[in-house]
């Protein structure tokens, strides 16, 4: 029995100890390979997978964040962007799927650190506000002629409207997400604060104007670039109006964050330095007042921007506009000028006939812009843009 006891163990010890073995306990070597091929298959599926997530993600995101993300480019696609560049550079194109709110969000990061720490050559954004076509593009051509690098262009048209600019256009691929915009409505500020959000994103963009389909430049590029670079304050026109027209449209539910003494009245073309256009996209202390209570017969567009700017930052306004209009006809709109009323005579008179104050200094050049321009203007302004307005 203890025989047969004893063949059993050195059985089992021989079992253990494997093939050409002395009596020592091994690690199985076909257990050890399996172990391995799972580790080394447990680490591939997860580089696998966090390189397919990070794909995945860039591809979800939109295009304004996917240089951030680092993301490869595909067919079509801009190549990633290395240091900086990838936050200094621009979209090339104005579309993008983000919402409102999520482009007002991205919109209103602003730099803590001056001055910037690459080379920045400020830039003037023209932001067009229009139901659809740009009948007078042609001249706006000539105005940015030769001045790349120095302006950047955005159109916020009906969602319905498409544009057929050719690509050797300033205007090709400018058309931003947009929304429908009526007159005397908050949806007009919406889409006003929409074009400041989308031209934020260029982080050259210094001054922002905002132009409609009607309105030319009655000056060359360089005395426009020279003036709002020079000026120590934005152009929006602000004035307390005690007319009916003016307080008369006040409503008391804006209180607290609006008081009557100041509720203020203004042109709707305006220009504002960077400093300003962020704070207006990213006002939600007087919004949700003014779109409650700043209903039809308020004309929400002509009181929001200039009663909040004049309440967070009454020192950085000019209290006028840059953009000309007569008013002098009467009625609900200013005149509009077609083809006979374009003379030297009236351009002349247009560009000096009046003084204002540009830096707290007398000035007979109080503005850059002019409106209402019917389509058959065009061609007479095209003639007389070399000899009196000094481009083209």
């Amino acid at each position: 029995m203890q025989a047969r006891v004893a063949s059993m163990e050195d059985m089992k010890e021989a079992r253990l100890a494997g093939p050409g073995q002395g009596g020592g306990r091994v690690f199985p070597t076909g257990m050890l390979k399996v172990f391995l091929g799972f580790l080394l298959l447990g680490v591939g599926l997860s580089a696998a997978g966090m390189y397919m997530a990070r794909h995945t993600l860039a591809a979800a995101a939109p295009a304004i964040f996917r240089p951030c993300l680092g993301a490869s480019a595909g067919a079509g696609e801009e190549q990633p962007l290395d240091g900086l560049e990838r936050w200094t550079r621009p979209p090339s194109r104005a579309r993008h799927a983000m919402t409102d709110e999520e482009l007002l969000w991205r919109a209103s990061f602003a730099p803590r650190v001056r001055p910037y720490p690459f080379p920045r050559v400020p830039k003037v954004a023209f932001m067009f506000l229009t139901r659809g076509p740009l009948p007078l593009a042609p001249l706006w051509e000539r105005f940015f002629r030769g001045h790349e690098g120095r302006y950047s262009v955005y159109v916020h048209a009906l969602p319905s409207y498409r544009a057929n600019f050719t690509k050797d256009s300033v205007f090709y691929h400018r058309q931003i997400p947009s929304k429908v915009a009526e007159w005397g409505q908050m949806t007009m500020c919406d889409a006003e604060r929409r074009l400041l959000a989308n031209a934020l994103l260029d982080i050259s963009n210094e001054w922002f104007v905002l132009v409609s389909e009607s309105c030319i430049p009655i000056f060359d590029f360089n005395t426009t670039y020279d003036y709002f670079q020079n000026s120590s304050q934005s152009f929006v026109m602000v004035f307390d109006d005690p007319g009916p027209y003016g307080r008369g449209r006040y409503n008391y539910n804006m209180t607290p964050e609006v008081e009557l003494e100041q509720w203020r009245k203004g042109s709707q073309w305006f220009e504002v330095d960077r400093d300003l256009a962020i704070e207006i996209i990213r006002d939600t202390r007087y919004y949700p007042k003014f779109k409650e209570f700043c209903r039809p017969h308020c004309y929400v567009d002509e009181h929001y921007f200039p009663t909040m700017l004049t309440i967070e930052a009454p020192q950085s306004l000019a209290n006028r506009s840059v953009t000309w209009v007569d008013w002098s006809r009467g009625g609900a709109h200013p005149a509009t000028f077609g083809r006979g009323d374009i003379t030297e005579e009236f351009l002349r008179r247009v560009q000096t006939g009046r003084t204002c104050l540009y830096n707290n200094q007398n000035s007979t050049t109080c503005f850059l812009f002019a409106r209402k321009f019917a389509p058959s203007a065009l061609q007479p302004l095209l003639v007389l843009a070399p000899t009196v307005l000094g481009y083209g």
